[in-house]
């Protein structure tokens, strides 16, 4: 098994893990609202903003909701725009893919040059995904405790991305158990174990199912003790407003990324609200990826671009006042002064008390060859 540190996985021909470019989803989802047209700009915009992949949502609001489920008050904030007084199952009928539209968007986005993934909200979605082709399956804060799906989709192999929002830590390792340990007869009877790589490579998303999502409530640490108790590769799935929250979770160890992505925030739609515009995605990208450039590799080094400074900046041991041959160095004749090309003062204590081996001159950087060693 691999050291937690050095945990990579393959996504769609791209490596994702330690050492790796951060991976940066545009969550789609339903921002299309319902139309085909819509949801191919949106592919094309992740593919401008430089997104590795596009994400929708599958789902039938016949096997997803009951009739009568009322929506979240967040679903419920754009409806004196559209769909004022419907029920869920309306909205998500409004809002619903078919299945072929799913085949043309893959192929669309494939032809783009960019990964095209979709979360599953039911066994039967989850079957179609695969029959599609999908590279990976993203399963939704909403299926974290759905144990049994979680089973099943372990068991064919592929990367699983998995979000968190609405989990405590120990619903988290159940589903992360889960994962590891599909063939297990009862979810709970084998033992989880930290950093295990199951069947199904894994990645764990830290995520605050609110929409927006305050800052106050994003507790990006909390993305340090999932990678501490599980020894998974994480990550982060945003809700908030803006692109401070994804950027940071950089420093913190996303290995993947996952943000809303619209058309124009004034368009009716549930996510809207949370998601970023073309321009603002774009921007989030170039920040994540210098974000990555200033964290570097974590070793503590010199860089070249430093070498040529030191050589002003620095400083070296110099003639405090001319100093003859046999005099003994002493901290009245002998100080420290830049330029740095000459010996480093590191080397202060061991050039005091020896002798000069030749007259020097007041002011001049001391050789090697100028001190009996």
């Amino acid at each position: 098994m691999k050291n937690k540190t050095e945990q990579t996985i393959t996504i769609g021909g791209k490596k994702v893990g330690t050492g790796q470019p951060v991976f940066i989803i545009a969550e789609a989802g339903v921002n299309h609202n319902g139309d085909k047209a819509l949801a191919k700009k949106l592919i094309d915009a992740a593919v401008t903003a430089g997104a590795d992949a596009v994400k929708f949502q599958t789902f039938d609001p016949e096997t997803l909701v009951t009739k009568e489920a009322k929506k979240a008050d967040y679903q419920d904030r754009n409806e004196h725009i559209k769909g004022g007084g419907e029920s869920q199952y309306e909205m998500l009928k409004r809002l619903q893919l078919p299945r072929e539209v799913h085949v043309e968007l893959k192929a669309y986005a494939e032809q783009k040059g960019i990964i095209f993934l979709s979360t599953p909200f039911s066994l039967s979605d989850a079957k179609f995904l695969k029959e599609l082709g999908v590279v990976a399956f993203k399963v939704g804060s909403s299926d974290t405790n759905n144990l049994p799906f979680l089973k099943t989709i372990a068991t064919w192999g592929l990367p699983i991305i998995l979000s968190t929002g609405m989990s405590d830590m120990e619903q988290v390792r159940d589903a992360v158990r889960v994962i590891q340990n599909p063939s297990s007869d009862k979810n709970r009877s084998a033992p989880f174990t930290k950093g295990r790589i199951g069947r199904a490579p894994l990645i764990v998303l830290h995520c605050t199912t609110s929409y927006p999502a305050p800052l106050a409530e994003v507790n990006l640490r909390a993305m340090r003790t999932l990678s501490k108790e599980l020894e998974v590769l994480v990550g982060f799935s945003d809700h908030t407003e803006g692109t401070l929250a994804p950027v940071l979770s950089v420093a913190l160890g996303a290995c993947v990324i996952e943000k809303h992505l619209t058309l124009d925030k004034e368009m009716a739609g549930p996510d809207q609200r949370a998601s970023l515009n073309p321009q603002e995605f774009a921007e989030m990208v170039r920040a994540v990826r210098d974000a990555e450039r200033a964290l570097g590799t974590g070793e503590k080094g010199l860089f070249d671009s430093e070498r040529e400074i030191a050589k002003v900046a620095r400083k070296s041991l110099v003639t405090a006042r001319a100093v003859k041959k046999g005099e003994i160095f002493t901290a009245e004749n002998l100080t420290t002064k830049r330029p740095g090309t000459g010996l480093s003062p590191a080397l202060y204590d061991r050039v005091i008390g020896t002798k000069a081996l030749r007259n020097i001159p007041a002011d001049t950087l001391i050789t090697k060859n100028d001190y009996a060693s």
